[in-house]
C-alpha cells in the first residue's frame, strides 16, 4: 500500500478481487482513501487452479519472485511503506520451538523441515516473507508483514476461496471423519483492520501474527452445532499427535488491534453462505 500527501491518500492493493483484499478495499474506501487495485488475469487463474498446485515448482518460484517483482516496483515508485500479507504458515512449521511456549513473531517455519515433509505451501510462504523483509533492509523500503491464520467471514467476491471451502465442508459433514487438530482462526474483517492499522501506525515494524482464536476441530464443530444444529457436520474426530503451540497475536493487539467474537464471525459467515446457496446439497 502506498501513502502520499495528496488531497486524497492513495494506496495500491494487489489482488484486489480476493477474499481479504476485497474487504480491505471496502475499508480503505470508507476511510477516504483513493484505491488503485490490481487483479489476476482470469484466464491464467483458471489454468493454475484447475490442476494440482501443491508442488514445489508451481509454488516456490512464483511466490518468491512474484513478491520481489512487486517490491521492486514499489522501490521504483518511491513508495514509503509496504504491507505484505503472508501467513502463519511461515510460523508454525518449526519442530524445534519449545512446546510449552506460545509461538510469536520470533518463530519461523523451518525451511528444511518444510522440504523434508514436502509442505511446499508453508515453504513458499516462509521463503517469500523472508525475502521480502530482507529486500526491505537492503533497499531502504519500509516493509511490514501480517500473518493471518485460517481466515473466516462473509464473502464479498463471487468465488469460493479455500478457507471458505474449509468451513463449508465442515457444515456439510465432508468428510465424516476428521483429524482433531488445532487450528487458529481470524475474521476477514479483522484482517483488513490489521492491514490498515499496520499501514497507518508509524511504530509498526517487522512481523505481526494475526490469529486470535485457537480451537480443535471438535470444539469448532461444537460451537457451530449450538448455533446451527440442522447441518450434518463430521461424525468422528481422530485424535492425533498435535504438537502445535498456540500462536500469539499479542504484538498486533499492543498496536491497538481489536477483534470481534468468534461467534459473531461464525454467524455472519454461515448466514452469508446460506444466502449465496453454498450450503445446498
Amino acid at each position: 500500500m502506498e501513502k502520499e500527501s495528496a488531497e486524497k491518500r492513495r494506496v495500491c492493493v494487489t489482488g484486489a478481487g480476493g477474499f481479504i483484499a476485497s474487504w480491505l478495499v471496502k475499508l480503505l474506501l470508507s476511510k477516504g482513501y483513493m484505491v488503485h487495485g490490481t487483479v489476476r488475469d482470469p484466464i491464467s487463474a483458471v489454468s493454475v487452479h484447475t490442476g494440482q498446485v501443491e508442488t514445489q515448482v508451481e509454488l516456490l518460484a512464483p511466490a518468491v519472485q512474484g513478491t520481489l517483482n512487486v517490491l521492486k516496483a514499489c522501490s521504483d515508485a518511491k513508495v514509503k511503506r509496504v504491507i505484505v500479507v503472508s501467513s502463519v504458515a511461515s510460523v508454525f512449521m518449526n519442530p524445534k520451538w519449545p512446546k510449552d511456549k506460545d509461538m510469536d513473531e520470533e518463530c519461523w517455519s523451518d525451511s528444511e523441515y518444510c522440504r523434508t515433509t514436502e509442505n511446499w505451501y508453508c515453504l513458499s510462504k516462509t521463503l517469500a516473507e523472508a525475502e521480502a523483509l530482507e529486500y526491505g533492509k537492503k533497499h531502504g523500503l519500509d516493509i511490514v508483514t501480517v500473518l493471518p491464520a485460517m481466515v473466516l467471514g462473509p464473502l464479498l467476491q463471487s468465488k469460493v476461496n479455500s478457507s471458505s471451502l474449509f468451513l463449508i465442508n465442515i457444515l456439510k459433514g465432508v468428510p465424516e471423519s476428521r483429524e482433531n487438530r488445532k487450528w487458529h482462526f481470524v475474521d476477514v474483517r479483522d484482517v483488513a483492520d490489521s492491514l490498515l492499522l499496520t499501514y497507518e501506525k508509524p511504530e509498526a515494524s517487522g512481523r505481526y501474527i494475526c490469529g486470535p482464536y485457537a480451537l480443535k476441530i471438535d470444539e469448532l464443530v461444537g460451537m457451530l452445532k449450538e448455533m446451527y444444529p440442522k447441518y450434518e457436520y463430521p461424525k468422528k474426530f481422530v485424535e492425533v499427535d498435535d504438537r502445535l503451540s498456540v500462536m500469539s497475536s499479542e504484538k498486533l493487539k499492543r498496536l491497538g488491534w481489536t477483534v470481534r467474537p468468534l461467534e459473531e464471525t461464525l454467524a455472519d459467515t454461515v448466514e452469508c453462505y446460506e444466502k449465496a446457496g453454498l450450503l445446498n446439497n
